[in-house]
This record gives structure tokens, sequence and C-alpha cells, in this order.
């Protein structure tokens, strides 16, 4: 009898055991982000031709941060305001998922912070200890001619509103749409380098506006992050340029953002979507009426 009854009750604790090893798996997984990196490589070197590459890298999220760049609550330029509005609400689903995954959120809403003074977000910012760089922190990274080419668009006028307002700071705060919870930490200057260095950060997702101008030159941005050796990628779906389709090289808004992430791509880092967090499809702003491409085979 006591051989009977121990042969029926080792079946459960059997399955409890194979239960819970896949539990840990599960956990296991949801530690780790798997991010598809794209990028353009010189092939031949010298040739000025470039072949797309994708390849595959599993990121600890707990060594993972995302920085989200001057995503404001308006713009002097109507229908850049538009598109940061369309975006956000996709944007808080992306960073609430990787939060919960243990990804490090800075929220980097320049000139702003007088609106979170006092907060526990900006507090722990501030308290990251300063670090010694080989590379000289700047407060802005300007187009750098020894690492790249000149932008593939003019962006000189590059607001496409027939009634364009006056330039000057209609924004006063981070758009609402994005949500600022307790782990996070709120910065606009090289204080998000301070932070991501006191957390051992080693890789980071840049996303938010403008590609061409704020998501490269801020002292938070692309071509500081690479300076410093970090491991650095753009959320291309994430983002969006300052460009007039009036001017060169004239082609329509969207077009020339795949431009501008086309260049990041070629000469500062590789590029994920939001599907790297979220799964499904990446986001595809309304107005954008080109073709949907088709899936890589």
């Amino acid at each position: 009898m006591n051989a009977f009854i121990r042969q029926w009750v080792s079946i459960p604790i059997v399955l409890v055991v194979v239960l819970l090893a896949r539990a840990g798996d599960v956990v296991a997984a949801e530690t780790e982000l798997t991010v598809q990196l794209r990028r353009q490589v010189e092939s031949p070197q010298g040739s000025k031709r470039f072949v797309e590459q994708i390849k595959t890298a599993a990121w600890p999220a707990k060594q993972t941060a995302i920085v989200i760049c001057d995503m404001w609550d308006d713009h002097y330029c109507r229908a850049s305001a538009s598109r940061v509005a369309e975006m956000a609400p996709h944007m808080n689903r992306v960073i609430g998922q990787a939060r919960d995954r243990g990804v490090l959120i800075i929220h980097c809403p320049s000139g702003c912070m007088d609106k979170y003074e006092g907060s526990p977000q900006r507090a722990l910012a501030r308290q990251a200890p300063k670090v010694e760089t080989l590379v000289p922190l700047k407060n802005w990274c300007y187009l750098d001619d020894k690492h790249e080419p000149p932008l593939p668009i003019e962006d000189s006028e590059p607001c496409e509103d027939t009634l364009p307002r006056e330039k000057v700071r209609f924004y006063t705060r981070q758009h609402l749409a994005l949500e600022i919870m307790p782990p996070d930490a709120i910065t606009d200057s090289a204080e998000a380098y301070y932070l991501m260095k006191q957390r051992h950060i080693k890789h980071v997702i840049v996303m938010g506006v403008h590609t061409n101008m704020c998501v490269m030159g801020r002292p938070f941005g692309i071509r500081q992050l690479t300076y410093q050796g970090m491991d650095v990628v753009l959320m291309r779906d994430m983002t969006d340029c300052m460009y007039n389709p009036a001017q060169k090289p004239y082609v329509d808004h969207f077009t020339g953002l795949d431009l501008i992430i086309g260049h990041i791509e070629k000469y500062w880092c590789p590029t994920i979507t939001s599907a790297d967090i979220l799964g499904g499809k990446p986001f595809r702003f309304a107005a954008d009426a080109r073709p949907v491409p088709a899936p890589p085979q």
C-alpha cells in the first residue's frame, strides 16, 4: 500500500518540479531583451555602397536604459507637436513594458527641469556621482565631419507648417501621455550618463525627437553616448525628424525621416523598433501614405 501511495504522490511532485523549472525559464526570459539590430554596412570598405545587416542581440534588462529625448507637450511647429502627440501613447506602452522588465527609464525633456524640481525622479538623476571620462562630455555634440558626412536633408527651415508660429518656447514639460513612475529618472544633462555608470548600464535605447537634431546632439544623445563607448541604438519607429519637404532633397516628410535613420545606421549606431519590446508591428504615423515595406524573408 505504501508503495502504491508513493507511486501516485510522486507524479504531482514531478509535475511541480517541471512547472517550477518552466516558470524559472519565463522569469529568466523576462529579464532579458532580445533585439533585432539593423545597421547599414559599407561593402566593400571604401566603396560608399551600403548593405543592410540585421543581427540578433540579447541584453540583460538590468543593464539597459531607455532615454526619452525631448518629447515635449508642445512645439512651435504644429506638425511636429501633432506627431509627438500621436506617437506618445504607443511610446508609453513601450516604456511601461520595458520598466516592468527592469529597464531604467530616463525622461529627458530639455529645458523643463523646473517642472520636476523636488520630485524623487529628478533627485535620482542629481545624486549620481560624476565620473572621469576618456572623452570629455559635451553640452551639445555637433555634426562630426571626422565621423560622418553632412546630413542627407536640409533642415535650416525645418517646420512644414504653412503658418508657423514664432520660434519661441511653447513647451513646458514632457508630454503627459508619457507616465513618469517611481523607478524612473529625470534630467536634461550629462547626469544621464553619470546615472548610467552608477547603475552599470551598458546598453541604451534612445527614442524621441527630433532625430536630426536633439536625438543626435543632446548631452544624452546618440553622438555623446557613442563617444563614451556605450552600446547605443535608436528605436526608429519611436522618433521623428524636423524636416520641411520644401527643402532638399524635396521628398515627403517620412522619406526624409528614413534618410536620417539611414544616416544614423551608417555612421553611428544600429536601430531597433518597438516590436522588439511589445511584439506585433512597429508604429507607423497615420499620415505616412507610402506603401508598407514587405517583411524580411
